[in-house]
């Protein structure tokens, strides 16, 4: 299955994610090594969000991710939230439908 994970951006998130963004960066990557995030980054134009795309069982590694983040401790997430996504097309999708089925 895959989840995607949503942040709302605090406004002053460009601004103060320096000392931060190592960690945050790290925490993400270590994830990805283990197979739980695939894609992850913030929107831009404006800067306000961020989208988490996790495979997996349930949303659990998702949560984890959250609850050890160093942008929501330090307040650079001022709301986050995550959603089921069923994706249908792609080599990796997760309830894969052709045309024709």
């Amino acid at each position: 299955m895959h989840f995607l994970l949503f942040y709302d951006l605090a406004p002053n998130y460009l601004a103060d994610r320096a000392i931060y963004r190592a960690e945050h960066l790290a925490l993400a990557w270590a994830a990805q090594a283990r197979g739980e995030i695939v894609l992850a980054g913030a929107l831009s134009e404006p800067a306000d969000r961020a989208v988490f795309l996790f495979q997996g069982d349930s949303d659990a590694a998702a949560r984890a991710f959250v609850a050890a983040d160093p942008y929501v401790n330090a307040g650079l997430v001022k709301g986050w939230s995550i959603r089921p996504w069923t994706t249908v097309v792609g080599e990796t999708a997760s309830s894969p439908v052709r045309p024709g089925t």
